[in-house]
């Protein structure tokens, strides 16, 4: 009695090779991009926004240097999320740890936007940001280095160096989305009404 053995897999091809290898690529590339846009429009709201709307109590110079030092904050607890999530990527798969730290950033983010000002909660809502901002920190640090990782395992071995450095380019790109749309919200309203609501649109979006 003979038994039919399983169909083995076909080889993938050079065309699904190269598809894959943009796919991966281009999602490496925006979930960078998308990162860096939440996390630096905090920079820029940091010096237009939450100096006057979270640190009221301060003088404007006290309070512009408190909102940058919870910007700087995000920094300080990149690299806790590159070695959390880089341990993580490892047990779940890269793309899954993309994903997930891409929600959390976009959690963080948004929360940021309905955040209630020292006017409304006062000492709480100073904190509430800080936390937010800790979060923000830790989910770039582990999607960044999720994104080169994932380029540069799915890339050609001779061109490894030229793919690990293409996520590198969504840095520029977020710095660039978050500038153009803070630019563009304060055309759009006046100072009161964008100080109202308007910074909230870039957070929300």
């Amino acid at each position: 009695m003979t038994t039919l053995s399983q169909p083995s897999s076909a080889p993938e091809s050079d065309l699904d090779r190269r598809r894959r290898l943009r796919t991966v690529v281009a999602a490496s590339l925006l979930g960078t991009t998308v990162e860096w846009y939440d996390f630096f429009l905090y920079a820029t709201a940091a010096s237009l926004v939450f100096n006057q709307l979270f640190f009221p109590d301060q003088s404007s110079f006290v309070g512009t240097m408190l909102a940058f030092a919870t910007f700087a904050v995000g920094f300080v607890v990149r690299p806790i999320g590159g070695v959390v999530f880089g341990h993580i990527g490892d047990r779940i798969g890269r793309k899954k740890t993309l994903a997930l730290t891409m929600f959390i950033m976009g959690v963080a983010t948004a929360l940021m936007g309905v955040l209630p000002t020292h006017a409304h909660v006062g000492v709480v809502a100073p904190i509430l940001l800080l936390l937010l901002r800790i979060l923000q920190g830790f989910a770039l640090g582990g999607e960044w280095a999720g994104a080169v990782l994932l380029a540069v395992e799915h890339s050609p071995e001779k061109k490894r160096g030229l793919f690990g450095s293409i996520p590198q380019v969504g840095l520029a790109l977020g710095l660039a989305l978050g500038t153009a749309v803070f630019a563009a919200l304060q055309v759009v309203f006046d100072e009161q009404q964008f100080l109202s609501y308007g910074w909230r649109i870039a957070f929300l979006l």
